[in-house]
């Protein structure tokens, strides 16, 4: 009679459990009165009654619910909370899927602030203060603590409760993870009743054994597919929670995403690879990383112990100490590939830098036509982006060398020795090692019994192998994993840094002066009008570095009606003023006033570059309003055509396909056309208070004169940046930048006063002297062009004229100089000399006008 395995069906504990809650429900059923299953019966009746009722009042809530998202859909708009949350419908197969999006609360901020300003001591991010530079340059990324400090943070924000959606995933993950590791069970020990019931000859167990390997081969195939599934929406959920995180800390109020790039520099200038590149494969590292270590530990204790109670307590030695051995020797040997990976990352941002450099830029380099040399520089930062990547693949031929040969050759080897245990030292072989040295009446039962064992401990070790590998090769995805964290991390605490203006000089130093650690200054919004009382305008720098002062100490204040223009030479200020009005500076030193909003009933700026966003034509005027927002408000696109009317861009709709048409606008409109889009947002949003920065230098002086009228007819109260004189007239006062011999002195009057008149008469006296002195000037350069003209030899004499210019002057001598009604002629004879005539010609007249 043939021994049977080690591994019985009774010991399997799904049926084990099975069967004791089956048994337990029969034994229950039959001790139950007939009264208590007629109660039951009504119950469930009641159920199944309500549930339909329920059902249908569903099934209608959400029939009219599509409706509503279709409505919107088609109007482009959505619902807007209480709480500040968004409802927008977006299109899915046939109908409409609803998606609401939660903004981040401010009081989530202020407690993650702590983990990535203030981190642990015992992290090595930081000394236990707050630091101005989380994680510190000397702050390596690799297994160490700082790396588990760093995960454990960002996972706080991708989970952040314990019911969230992504718990709901990695639990529903982890179930498919487990069940794979049941079938894996299954199938080793079918895979050894098949071998033994083919050596035995059992042709009907032996297709039985195919009929239930193709069946649990088919839900092998599903709970595989459902693994990878999940774990790409895991990958997917961190993205979602990171990625509007992030979004909330950097497009704010703050204006975060100006200053990280523009005064902070912690990231430098590739804030969008931090964002789309590094952030996606932080998230796949992340979500691949609890398949790529969980299944493998829950793999190596179930398959240990299966293989502890068939191999005996010597083989399970043997595996720990294999496992011990070999992560040592990985560990030792593995180059630092989180640090790589974080080098290459940041090399990867430069490169694509200078694409993004080169297609905002793509007309202004053609204009000067330098492809060359941006092709150089492109060449440049692709070239050692190239010889990083191969310094990194050369390291990795001679690691995977090793990985390969320990976990592939070496481990098979070693299964096959643990697995010859009970044949070889049957005292060491555990329950296989007993049945061995049982007295065997059946030989060729024995050698079958012992081939199912051999078979069924064969895959045990080859999936306890390949689990082992998968944990070992995980030692190197992990330190990839600590490279991208330090990339996501260091954004996010250099965000936090920004918008809790968190700057420190470093103890027992004084901050350098004008420096992000030197902001004294206030801002007060809500004040009705624009005030700066001993501002200096300065031109702030890279932190830490001090910015440079441009004017000392400024005091201007602007009243609703009271009209001022900023004028002055290039470079003296005139655009920070603005800057620093908005909150895009700091303010040093000082007290700056302004209106609280930005907007209808506030201040608006529009810049010395017309932006056009992406969008439709109406998204352009409303700009920066949602269509939501315009509905809301109550306006409608009538209204917006009356606001192109009065800008001169009433043809706009008509000529590009209504408001609704898509196009690349900075491509489609002219300067001077952006320039009155950019009036058009002022008219539309109405604001009291508006900064122009040389909003009309590409629009012609009749239309600019209309457009200051309009602005000025609906209660705007205008603060123009311009070098145009000719905009006086629309202004009240006049500020003046750049004076003094170091241009940083400034001078606020009034226009039209008698201060200003003289002023203008001084300069007609000056302009006066200057033309007095053309005379003399042309008979200067008279003598420097005689004086230039002569050439001489080396005797001393004087080179004469060629003979094309002595027919030159020939020709000048049957000139007139003047005719008598004044004007320069030239007298042209006809070839017999006689019926000579006059001829003006309209060079001379110019050279005579310039004489």
């Amino acid at each position: 009679m043939a021994i049977q395995s080690t591994l019985r069906q009774s010991d399997d504990p799904i049926i084990i459990l099975y069967n004791h809650y089956a048994n337990l429900l029969r034994s229950r059923r039959k001790r139950t009165s007939r009264t208590t299953r007629l109660i039951a019966t009504l119950s469930l009746l009641v159920t199944i009654i309500a549930g339909a009722y329920g059902g249908g009042r569903w099934w209608k809530a959400r029939r009219e619910e599509k409706e509503r998202g279709k409505t919107l859909l088609r109007r482009n708009s959505g619902l807007r909370g209480k709480d500040g949350s968004r409802t927008l419908y977006v299109p899915y197969r046939s109908t409409t899927s609803k998606v609401i999006i939660h903004p981040t609360k401010p009081t989530t901020f202020d407690a993650h602030r702590r983990l990535f300003l203030n981190p642990p001591r015992a992290a090595g991010l930081s000394d236990g203060q707050m630091t101005s530079q989380v994680p510190p340059p000397q702050t390596k990324p690799g297994l160490n603590l700082a790396f588990l400090h760093q995960f454990l943070s960002l996972l706080s924000i991708m989970i952040p409760r314990w019911n969230s959606k992504e718990t709901g995933l990695l639990v529903s993950h982890g179930v498919f993870l487990m069940l794979r590791t049941y079938l894996s069970l299954v199938v080793a020990r079918l895979d050894g009743e098949i071998v033994r019931d083919l050596v035995a000859g059992n042709g009907r167990a032996f297709s039985w054994g195919i009929i239930k390997w193709c069946g649990i081969g088919s839900f092998a195939s599903y709970t595989n597919a459902m693994i990878k599934f999940l774990q790409s929406k895991v990958s997917i959920a961190f993205r979602t929670r990171l990625t509007r995180y992030i979004h909330d800390l950097y497009l704010n109020d703050n204006f975060n995403y100006y200053k990280l790039s523009n005064l902070d520099g912690g990231v430098g200038q590739g804030a969008d690879q931090f964002i789309t590149q590094d952030l996606t494969l932080f998230c796949a590292s992340a979500a691949s990383l609890y398949s790529s270590l969980g299944k493998p530990f829950v793999d190596l204790c179930v398959f240990n112990y299966q293989l502890f109670r068939s191999l005996g307590p010597l083989a399970l030695t043997g595996l720990l100490s294999n496992y011990f051995l070999t992560a040592t020797i990985l560990r030792r040997l593995s180059p630092p590939f989180g640090k790589l990976k974080a080098v290459e990352g940041r090399r990867e941002g430069d490169f694509r830098a200078l694409h993004s450099r080169l297609i905002a830029n793509a007309e202004e380099v053609a204009f000067y036509g330098g492809a060359g040399m941006e092709k150089v520089f492109l060449e440049r930062g692709f070239r050692e982006l190239k010889g990083w990547m191969e310094s990194i693949y050369s390291l990795k031929i001679r690691y995977n060398m090793l990985e390969d040969f320990v976990l592939k050759y070496s481990w098979s080897a070693y299964g096959y020795l643990l697995t010859s245990l009970p044949v070889f030292l049957p005292a060491w072989g555990g329950l296989g090692g007993v049945l061995e040295l049982a007295d065997s009446t059946a030989r060729t039962g024995r050698e079958r019994a012992r081939m199912k064992e051999f078979i069924t401990n064969k895959r045990l070790m080859l999936s306890l192998a390949d689990a082992g590998g998968r944990m070992m090769y995980s030692i190197k995805d992990l330190s990839e994993l600590a490279g991208y964290t330090s990339r996501v991390y260091t954004l996010i605490s250099t965000l936090h840094r920004v918008h809790a203006n968190a700057y420190f000089s470093p103890r027992g130093t004084h901050p350098e002066l004008f420096s992000a650690s030197d902001v004294q200054g206030t801002i007060h919004k809500g004040f009705d009008g624009v005030r700066l009382e001993n501002v200096p305008i300065v031109a702030p720098s890279m932190y830490p570095r001090g910015g440079d002062e441009l004017v000392d100490s400024l005091s201007v204040i602007v009243h609703s009606g009271e009209h001022l223009l900023i004028s002055g030479p290039n470079g003296v200020g005139k655009s920070a003023v603005s800057r620093i009005v908005a909150g895009l500076w700091p303010v040093y030193r000082g007290l700056v006033s302004r209106p609280r909003s930005i907007g209808t009933d506030g201040i608006m700026f529009l810049p010395q570059r017309p932006y056009l966003s992406v969008g439709t034509l109406r998204d352009q005027v409303i700009y920066p309003h949602s269509e939501m927002d315009m509905r809301e408000s109550g306006r409608r696109d009538h209204e917006l055509s009356k606001v192109l009317e009065e800008v001169r861009l009433g043809y706009l709709p008509d000529r590009e396909g209504g408001w609704d048409c898509r196009k690349e606008w900075k491509d489609v409109l002219s300067g001077g056309e952006k320039q009155r889009m950019g009036m058009a947002r002022l008219m539309y949003h109405e604001p009291r208070y508006a900064f122009i920065d040389e909003g009309t230098s590409a629009v012609s002086s009749d239309v600019e004169g209309l457009l200051y009228e309009k602005a000025k007819g609906k209660g705007i109260t205008l603060i123009t940046i311009s070098t145009r004189a000719s905009l006086k007239k629309y202004h009240t006062f006049n500020l003046t930048l750049g004076l003094g011999h170091d241009g940083a002195e400034w001078d606020f009057e009034r226009i039209g006063t008698e201060k200003e008149k003289m002023n203008v008469e001084r300069e007609l006296q000056e302009l006066r002297e200057r033309l007095a002195q053309i005379e003399e000037w042309k008979r200067r350069r008279e003598e420097i062009e005689e004086k230039l003209g002569k050439v001489w030899l080396e005797g001393g004499d004087e080179l004469g004229p060629p003979q094309y210019a002595e027919v030159e002057d020939l020709a000048a001598n049957t000139r007139s100089p003047v005719t008598n009604n004044g004007t320069k002629e030239e007298i042209i004879g006809s070839r017999d000399g006689e019926n000579a005539r006059t001829e003006t010609r309209p060079e001379l007249e110019r050279m005579w006008s310039v004489d």
